[in-house]
């Protein structure tokens, strides 16, 4: 079974080029949004809270702060509205997921750059 999904996600879910990253780090992911008969791009910059799933079942969720309210959002990585990801800055954590970022505010939500 597993076999035959493996193929069916190979043979007919298009791959996009993306570039490798993990929790910690700071990306912008650009996106078409369709309103009415007009599409537009739209971005959304943050940290990467968690990487979730492989293959074409991946997801990643990114954390922002709009203002003083912090937005999360999660985009499968087949998404066939996603455009392309920017990888801003690699991010220096010691776990996969980084749900304690949530809790934290000024400068404790820094995280160290990777050099």
């Amino acid at each position: 079974m597993e076999a035959l999904l493996k193929y069916v996600q190979d043979e007919f879910i298009e791959k996009k080029d993306f570039p490798v990253f993990y929790a910690g780090d700071t990306i912008t992911v650009y996106y078409e949004i369709k309103e009415g008969e007009k599409t537009r791009t739209q971005f959304f910059k943050g940290v990467v809270i968690q990487v979730n799933g492989a293959g074409a079942t991946k997801t990643f969720t990114i954390r922002k702060m709009s203002g003083t309210v912090g937005v999360e959002r999660i985009f499968p990585i087949n998404m066939p509205a996603l455009q392309k990801i920017e990888l801003n800055k690699r991010g220096k954590v010691r776990r996969s997921r980084i749900y304690y970022f949530r809790g934290l505010t000024g400068k404790k939500a820094r995280i160290k750059e990777k050099r």
